[in-house]
């Protein structure tokens, strides 16, 4: 048997899988969001130990856990979690989601050697930026940082004792050579850091260290080895069998995701697609993002009164989009935009705008921001011919149908397309304990059931989108449009 876990932003969830990949036991502990000012996004690591406690103890109570050969990790990327020498948190930990450090991010772009290195803009959500914001800020807490570790890591650290984090994870920090799968010097020079400051690498599937005898005797297990595992969406994409050329996943999870696999580093910074490193050896991959997905229905269903699910299931068969207009940009946005300033806007509301109506209106707004990062991707030659569709927005067939007509593309729904990044995690893991080749992850997930576009409302799709993108433009004042 093998576990997966995966440090989410909103919860983190555990699997058990036998040695034939398939779900023995599942379960999910929840976790809150402090955000103490506009653009801020914050978590304490002491809630993920506390989270992972009870989802192995609730892995425990269905499973005996005696059998399980190897663990791995996946969580949400770009978190600067700080330590002092003595392994001490020294601040809460600023998420992928947080945008303070946009003045930051803009001074390191700024210099060549971060574009060119990483193949990536220097995005505020990353992790350099926030520890400049820290240097700039909080001075005496930058003095006292000893390591910089993600999310999961930290995880890591509670569970082995070892600073270790993997490439794919790695290479949202923008202090990665991606090309070269290292730690850049002259990166970590330009934010006052240095590589004693950083944990050990080691790739996704490789071991990592070993489960500490005391959480290992506590659970009913033996010191198994802890893999590499991944960020969450490499995770999830070794979750569904994403690993190879023209093969795509798109994940409706707090954020929203259009990845895809790669066997070559092919960088376009310019168009603000993620080039990372992959999970897996020698592969890596490209992905749009959106920074609030899951998250803007969730806020539409706090201001309705209802929940999300509530508002989405008698939505009825998928429509036209209608005249009102939702721009998701709740705290900036970054494929194709890079503007972490931009605010969401509801727009050309009349008095036939009810509450449906609105509902639509942002899964519309979010669809159409993946249509701005398939734009994006297919604009620097990634090809995709297959899509998977993942998280916990998948449950919506009206979603999942509009996503589907928008891009032209059928989305494939797993089975349990909600756990992806734990799956990942555990693939993750049988890899490292076992020895096994990207052949043991290259398989895809049952598909539970396969949602075609709806090629009557193509053409109203792509006219709602041309509208989307003219409002942007309007919005910010500049007039520019993202590419087409």
């Amino acid at each position: 048997m093998f576990i997966g876990l995966d440090l989410g932003t909103s919860g983190l969830k555990g699997i058990v899988i036998d040695d034939n990949q398939r779900v023995l036991a599942e379960a999910v502990a929840s976790l809150a969001v402090q955000r103490l000012h506009d653009g801020w996004s914050e978590q304490d690591p002491a809630d993920w130990i506390a989270a992972a406690q009870q989802v192995m103890g609730g892995l425990r109570d269905q499973v005996d856990l005696s059998a399980v050969q190897g663990i791995g990790l996946s969580g949400h990327m770009h978190g600067a979690t700080l330590l002092d020498s003595n392994d001490a948190v020294l601040r809460p930990c600023i998420l992928w989601n947080d945008t303070r450090a946009a003045r930051e991010a803009a001074v390191l772009d700024d210099n060549p050697d971060f574009r060119r290195l990483t193949g990536n803009i220097v995005f505020p959500g990353f992790t350099a930026p926030k520890l400049a914001w820290v240097r700039n800020h909080e001075p005496d807490i930058f003095a006292r940082v000893a390591k910089v570790l993600l999310p999961k890591d930290y995880l890591r650290l509670w569970l082995t004792g070892e600073h270790v984090a993997e490439m794919s994870d790695a290479a949202g920090t923008s202090w990665l050579d991606v090309g070269a799968r290292d730690w850049s010097d002259d990166l970590l020079a330009a934010t006052g850091l240095d590589r004693d400051a950083m944990p050990r690498l080691v790739e996704g599937s490789q071991v990592s260290g070993t489960l500490r005898p005391g959480l290992a005797a506590e659970w009913g297990m033996t010191a198994v080895p802890v893999a590499g595992g991944g960020g969450d969406n490499a995770a999830s994409a070794v979750g569904v069998g994403v690993v190879q050329p023209g093969q795509a996943f798109v994940s409706l999870g707090t954020s929203g995701v259009l990845f895809a696999a790669s066997d070559s580093y092919q960088p376009d910074a310019a168009s603000a697609v993620h080039t990372f490193c992959h999970a897996l050896p020698d592969t890596w991959h490209q992905m749009g993002v959106i920074l609030a997905a899951g998250d803007a229905i969730n806020w539409w269903a706090g201001v309705a009164g209802a929940k999300a699910s509530e508002l989405t299931a008698n939505l009825g068969d998928l429509r036209a989009p209608g005249g009102a207009l939702f721009l998701p940009y709740l705290g900036g946005e970054r494929t194709p935009h890079n503007d972490a300033a931009v605010r969401g806007q509801l727009m050309h509301l009349d008095h036939a705008t009810d509450r449906d109506a609105i509902t639509r209106a942002v899964l519309e707004g979010v669809t159409h921001a993946f249509r701005d990062s398939y734009d994006a991707l297919t604009g620097t030659g990634t090809q995709i011919d297959r899509l998977i569709g993942v998280g916990g927005g998948t449950r919506s067939d009206y979603w999942v149908q509009a996503i589907a007509t928008a891009l032209g593309l059928p989305v494939e729904i797993p089975v349990a397309g909600d756990f992806g990044g734990a799956f990942g995690a555990a693939r993750l893991g049988l890899m490292a304990a076992t020895g096994a080749g990207v052949e043991a992850v290259a398989t895809t997930p049952q598909i539970a059931r396969v949602v075609e576009p709806v090629v009557a409302l193509q053409d109203d799709f792509a006219a709602a989108h041309a509208r989307y993108r003219a409002a942007y433009g309007a919005v910010t004042g500049s007039g520019a449009l993202p590419p087409a």
